[in-house]
């Protein structure tokens, strides 16, 4: 029966292992998607240049912080659903103590704080890209639209939601999995 239990145990790893790649496949994916609707969003600012007709761009500006809450709300779900993974790995890792015989790479500190550490820079990546992103797109419209925003809250939320989206992305690392959870 022992034998039989070490085999499913050994599927479900390479099954929570592939379910892990996907989710930082996501992660990425969500990264690329962020640039791609901040560029577009910059494109619209550009090419919507004042003219006679009224442009929106109240509701236009909005777009850049929408942008950057979503990713940060899917880089939290992506980096939970991570977490949780590496959890159930550590568990089938220490299956018959099979922890302290092999490297284990969820369970041993050693390894598992280090991918911490190096997976941190895709978080000061991707604050330094909302703030970008944030930064140009607000100061693209200030600059071809300065009449239309001027009286307009939409800066100042703008803003303020751009700020939280970045304060959540550093704060990533606070979900992070870290051995003995």
């Amino acid at each position: 029966m022992a034998g039989k239990s070490v085999v499913d145990a050994n599927y479900r790893f390479i099954a929570a292992y592939q379910e892990v790649n996907a989710r930082i496949s996501q992660r990425q994916q969500a990264l690329a998607l962020y640039v791609t609707l901040t560029v577009s969003l910059l494109a619209a600012l550009v090419a919507l240049r004042p003219s006679r007709d009224s442009v929106p761009v109240e509701w236009l500006v909005l777009g850049f912080p929408v942008a950057s809450l979503s990713f940060a709300f899917l880089n939290y779900k992506a980096e939970r659903a991570i977490t949780n993974l590496r959890r159930f790995l550590s568990a089938l890792e220490r299956l018959e103590d099979n922890h302290v015989l092999l490297p284990s790479y969820n369970t041993d500190p050693q390894w598992a704080l280090g991918a911490n550490k190096a997976r941190r820079f895709h978080d000061f990546a991707a604050a330094v890209l909302v703030t970008g992103g944030n930064a140009i797109g607000l100061g693209a419209a200030l600059s071809i639209y300065p009449q239309n925003l001027a009286a307009s809250i939409s800066i100042g939320a703008s803003a303020l939601i751009a700020m939280v989206s970045v304060l959540a992305l550093l704060l990533s690392p606070r979900w992070s999995y870290t051995p003995g959870d």
